[in-house]
């Protein structure tokens, strides 16, 4: 089985990136399932019903979120009606709508996916490790598990790694928008982590955004509401293979840069 996750889709500039560099990843990798995470999607904040179904209709299988999922005031509604659309586990009662894990099937194939979010730099969250431990516990045995762990601090990331270790196929880390270069399988040989999967959007933006603005805020203190920047875009993730075990046996990074 093969994986590909693309990492955090920041506005029109990720969302029109998306559209246009997916079917030529597709045609590189020849994915099983792909993967996006997309609570950035909606002007750069939130998700909304359009923008869940043009992510689908894009390609994308299943769209995994963060914090920011619960920016709109619609999102019950997008996780009621989209049951591909996933939000962190922990951030939210149980009883709410949505879910952060799932188990999908899809031409014969079995994958489960979780999503959680971090509690360093991050709003108030159950503990992603004790929610990880009994929703790992409850999925079929011999599913391949897949982890969006959406978070800011890198020591919490690392930590849930080696937590998740021997457990899940692949921890993809997302939140801070900057692709990191740690990609690995962890001793034990089963389980593929990324310390952040990367950006889909704007090259020459802040994480996204129109540079100016964030430049502005940084030297008065203030800023302006946070535009998405323009293109040229790049789309950043990574492909994940899996074998007849549910582990993982390859991870490897990618970063594709549109030309201007």
């Amino acid at each position: 089985m093969k994986i590909i996750f693309i990492g955090d889709i920041y506005g029109k500039t990720g969302r029109d990136t998306l559209k246009r560099q997916l079917p030529l990843l597709r045609q590189r990798y020849a994915p099983d399932w792909v993967i996006a995470n997309g609570e950035n999607v909606t002007a750069g904040n939130g998700l909304s019903a359009k923008h869940a179904r043009f992510i689908k209709d894009c390609g994308v299988d299943i769209i995994t979120t963060g914090n920011h999922i619960f920016s709109r005031i619609d999102w019950p509604d997008v996780l009621q009606k989209q049951d591909y659309v996933l939000r962190p586990h922990n951030m939210i009662a149980e009883s709410a709508a949505g879910s952060g894990c799932r188990v999908f099937n899809h031409n014969g194939k079995t994958l489960a996916v979780i999503n959680l979010a971090g509690r360093v730099f991050m709003e108030a969250a159950l503990c992603p490790f004790a929610v990880f431990d009994r929703l790992i516990a409850s999925l079929p045995v011999g599913a391949p598990v897949f982890v969006d762990f959406h978070a800011e601090a890198t020591s919490e990331k690392l930590a849930f790694f080696w937590h998740a270790n021997c457990r899940v196929a692949a921890v993809a880390a997302t939140h801070t928008h900057v692709q990191t270069s740690d990609e690995r399988i962890l001793p034990g040989g089963k389980t593929a982590v990324i310390t952040d999967a990367g950006m889909t959007g704007a090259l020459d933006g802040i994480i996204g955004v129109d540079r100016a603005t964030v430049v502005g805020r940084f030297i008065t203190g203030y800023s302006e509401k946070f535009l998405c920047a323009p293109g040229p875009g790049k789309i950043e993730g990574i492909v994940v293979e899996i074998g007849a075990d549910g582990f993982a046996t390859s991870i490897e990074r990618f970063r594709f840069v549109e030309e201007s």
